[in-house]
């Protein structure tokens, strides 16, 4: 997508003093924080892979996130997040774009995500984007 579509809007690496206004979005968006969504954690997240925790600001406004992750096998997407006043004019699309962009620059060949029951009305736009269903079952354990 072209940078005119968003005129002013600058795709940057999350950083650190950025904690407080990606929960505010987060928070907004009605994303749930979970026990590693603390700045322990965003410290944590930066030293393995930061130019895959992408910001979308406009005039210093947070608008949008995505935070990708590689492990070296698979790719995850987690925390698309678009501002309600920016929904539905591509910037999700752009965001997503180029976390894929960057995952495949890492040697990335497949990516995962999840949608938790209460977002399940986005399926259909991550199957626009070319995500598909894959039935297994979701285990996990806070340690």
């Amino acid at each position: 997508m072209s940078e005119v579509k968003f005129p002013g809007v600058v795709l940057r690496e999350c950083v650190i003093g950025d904690h407080a206004a990606v929960a505010s979005l987060w928070h907004g968006c009605g994303l749930h924080p979970s026990r590693s969504d603390t700045v322990e954690g965003l410290v944590r997240k930066l030293a393995r892979d930061p130019e895959l925790f992408l910001l979308a600001v406009q005039d210093g406004e947070l608008v949008g996130t995505v935070l990708g992750s590689y492990d070296g096998r698979r790719g995850w997407i987690n925390r698309l997040a678009v501002r309600s006043d920016w929904r539905g004019k591509g910037l999700a699309d752009r965001l997503m774009a180029e976390v894929e962009r960057r995952l495949v620059a890492l040697g990335c060949e497949k990516v995962n995500l999840l949608i938790e029951p209460e977002n399940g009305a986005l399926q259909a736009y991550y199957e626009r984007l070319g995500y598909s269903v894959d039935p297994l079952i979701f285990m996990e354990k806070w340690l």
